[in-house]
């Protein structure tokens, strides 16, 4: 039952992962800086994911 709970979660960040991976290659082919894919969508989703920990480990 867990399993089944678990698999839309990880079909979300499998199609979060690819649509990031595709603006990191679309910067590099730009010339852009390091930093440009994450000020895009999914580079601001994956922030927040990363942040999630944090803002529960130091403010909850």
């Amino acid at each position: 039952m867990t399993i089944l709970k678990a698999i839309p979660i990880l079909v979300a960040a499998f199609f979060l992962g690819n649509w990031f991976l595709s603006e990191v290659r679309k910067a590099k082919i730009a010339g852009k800086p390091w930093y440009a894919p994450y000020l895009t969508i999914p580079g601001i989703l994956i922030l927040v994911v990363f942040m999630i920990p944090v803002y529960l480990r130091f403010f909850h």
